[in-house]
């Protein structure tokens, strides 16, 4: 026996599957009784008293078994369904399961009909399945149990422990009070609370050991076969009001996360940040060089925006840590908000409304415009500029775009030669531009004063691009006609802060609270882009989509382990990767490489079957920053 005299009791219900079988089942077999909903809620209630030990569980199985009103026929929808909600930790570790066929045991106070060919499928032996059995009435309706089996009295398993006579060690892993018991009677060396489906009191506190996930117990027992660390172990800091649903997926991904509403300091996070293993931010947030040297742990960062100036990438690159953001995912959302603000600047609308809310009627068409036929100038045709070109167009605007960097124009967009040349021919002016330091106050006294008299003027990009003052001045004077701003060079760390600035009260002007991508959808789509790409870096080391590491998409890992390997990018690092495992006798099964100025990013996939001193080895290679192993 591979693990020498180690024994595995496992539970079913809430341990194996995500849910207690009997509670499914009652929701099956009492579909269409009017009395469903309170007979379902009663089992459950009743099957909590069982597993927390304030009901006998002989009580517990009777008035459970007579509340079902199940038959035989609705056993088989009940199998289907619980196939699909075995534990995720389970389904990731079905090779540790299959291996260990012989050792494992599921003692259950459960019932046959539907745990076997549920394990079974997972490799568990069917003669290794111990649980109670329904009985049944000549119309196959379920009339009670098999009160001889030790199962369906008190303590029973302890009973069933006792008959097996495992010599050896034995781990308990179980939800329940019943599982404890085995622990309590001296017939298993631990019992494992597993808290991956459901958390009771009185059953962590009588616990060795709370193990969230199977992952948890086999990497405690060095027994890990299908990932190189538990994921309860990876803690994830979410700031600055993160959607629900980045929290839902990496929760449900099994990692350990904790939520703070506001930005952080640097002080602040460089406290925080000390067992962060994923940070999540959104742009309030500093990751600085001095914030990294604090982040030990520290694996990836997730911009939950589309700017990453906020973030020192090259220093997060020089700690190995792997940054992505969504450069797709908030695009509508600004673009549908800046057509908005031009239609309501040009017609005044935003004054005009505030006068009505004072109690003025000023019924005239003084200042106010079509947008159809005037010049709109866009700095910056990246995602957003090139979207806002075309929904422009299409309203019948006459649209140019500035950029540095050559760009494929859209429709009937024409770029124009310089910035200059564009604040001279433009109707409306509109930002969208990154946050890099060189674009800082890129809009000040001389642009303003290159613009048309009158002209539109929006700022939906960086709030450091534009010189505040010089904005204030040509709003005061009359040049600028109207202005949005959605961003400000300071702004304050949460909503309970004052928002301070000289823009305040200006005519005309709209200031928002950095909400361009701020919609339900944009934040949807956000929260699902960003924790994928992380997931995936976690995974598979795929950095598809990183804005600092070297991009490489890699294939699924089968049958092999990966070693990652991050290094400083200096000669000959790769040779000496491969005279390691050369040194060590490990066959590479494929191998990946890809640089940029600053690091070397090796993936390389070996047979299961490896020396683990090659493990040393790698880390001991002079430039190495981080390594890790996937299995």
């Amino acid at each position: 026996m591979q693990n020498g005299n180690k024994y595995f009791v496992i539970d079913f219900d809430s341990t194996f599957t995500q849910v207690e079988a009997l509670d499914v089942l009652a929701e099956i077999a009492l579909d269409g009784n009017p009395e469903k909903e309170e007979r379902v809620q009663k089992i459950k209630d009743i099957t909590d008293e069982g597993m927390s030990g304030r009901l006998t569980f002989r009580e517990s199985l009777e008035q459970r078994v007579e509340l079902l009103g199940a038959n035989k026929k609705h056993l088989a929808p009940l199998v289907d369904a619980l196939k699909k909600l075995v534990s995720k930790s389970f389904k990731r570790n079905r090779e540790f399961l299959t291996s260990e066929s012989e050792n494992i045991f599921i003692i259950s106070n459960g019932f046959r009909d539907f745990i076997v060919p549920i394990v079974t499928e997972y490799g568990v032996k069917a003669e290794n399945v111990f649980a109670n059995s329904f009985v049944f009435d000549d119309k196959g309706d379920i009339i009670g149990f098999d009160k001889d089996n030790v199962l369906s009295v008190n303590n029973g398993k302890v009973e069933q422990l006792k008959q097996l006579d495992l010599h050896g060690d034995v781990y308990v892993i179980g939800d329940g009070y019943t599982d404890y018991e085995i622990k309590a009677s001296g017939l298993a060396n631990k019992f494992y609370a597993f808290t991956e489906n459901v958390e009771r009191a009185s059953v962590l506190e009588k616990a060795d050991h709370i193990t969230p996930s199977l992952d948890e117990f086999l990497y405690l027992n060095k027994l890990n076969t299908a990932i190189s660390y538990p994921k309860n172990r990876i803690n994830v800091l979410l700031l600055e009001n993160i959607h629900p649903e980045a929290i839902r997926l990496m929760k449900e991904e099994g990692y350990n996360v904790e939520v703070y509403p506001a930005g952080l300091d640097e002080d602040e996070l460089c406290e925080k940040i000390k067992n962060v293993s994923i940070l999540g931010i959104r742009s309030k947030t500093q990751v600085t060089a001095r914030v990294l040297e604090s982040a030990n742990r520290l694996i990836a960062v997730g911009a939950f925006c589309i700017g990453t100036n906020q973030i020192d990438l090259e220093a997060c690159l020089k700690k190995g840590v792997a940054v992505f953001n969504a450069p797709f995912s908030n695009t509508r959302s600004v673009v549908e908000l800046a057509i908005a603000e031009i239609i309501v600047l040009m017609r005044q609308l935003f004054d005009r409304s505030a006068k009505m809310h004072e109690g003025q009627w000023d019924k005239s068409a003084k200042g106010s415009y079509e947008i159809r036929g005037k010049q709109l100038g866009i700095i910056g045709y990246g995602n957003i500029g090139a979207q806002l070109s075309v929904l422009a167009e299409s309203l019948g605007l006459i649209v140019t775009y500035y950029d540095v960097t050559e760009k494929l124009a859209l429709g009937n967009v024409r770029k124009a030669d310089s910035l200059e040349e564009l604040l001279n021919n433009s109707d409306i002016v509109t930002l969208h531009v990154d946050g890099r330091p060189e674009n800082k106050n890129m809009i000040g006294e001389q642009e303003f004063e290159w613009m048309k008299d009158d002209v539109i003027f929006l700022n939906l990009s960086r709030g450091h691009v534009v010189d505040i003052a010089a904005l204030k001045k040509n709003i005061e004077s009359g040049k600028i006609a109207g202005a949005a701003i959605d961003v400000f060079p300071e702004e304050p760390k949460s909503n309970a802060d004052e928002f301070i600035s000289e823009l305040r009260s200006l005519p005309n002007t709209i200031l928002s609270p950095h909400i361009g991508g701020s919609t339900i959808e944009a934040q949807e789509n956000i929260a699902q882009f960003v924790p994928s790409k992380i997931m995936e870096y976690i995974n598979t080391g795929s950095t598809s989509n990183s804005v600092n590491f070297p991009n490489l998409q890699l294939p699924s890992l089968d049958n092999a382990h990966r070693l990652i390997h991050i290094h400083l990018n200096m000669p000959g690092i790769l040779a000496k990767i491969n005279k390691a495992l050369a040194d060590h006798d490990i066959n590479i099964v494929g191998q990946y490489l890809k640089t940029n100025e600053t690091i070397g990013y090796v993936i390389t996939d070996i047979d299961k079957e490896y020396d683990p001193h090659i493990i040393e080895a790698l880390k001991e290679i002079e430039h190495t920053i981080k390594f890790r192993v996937l299995y």
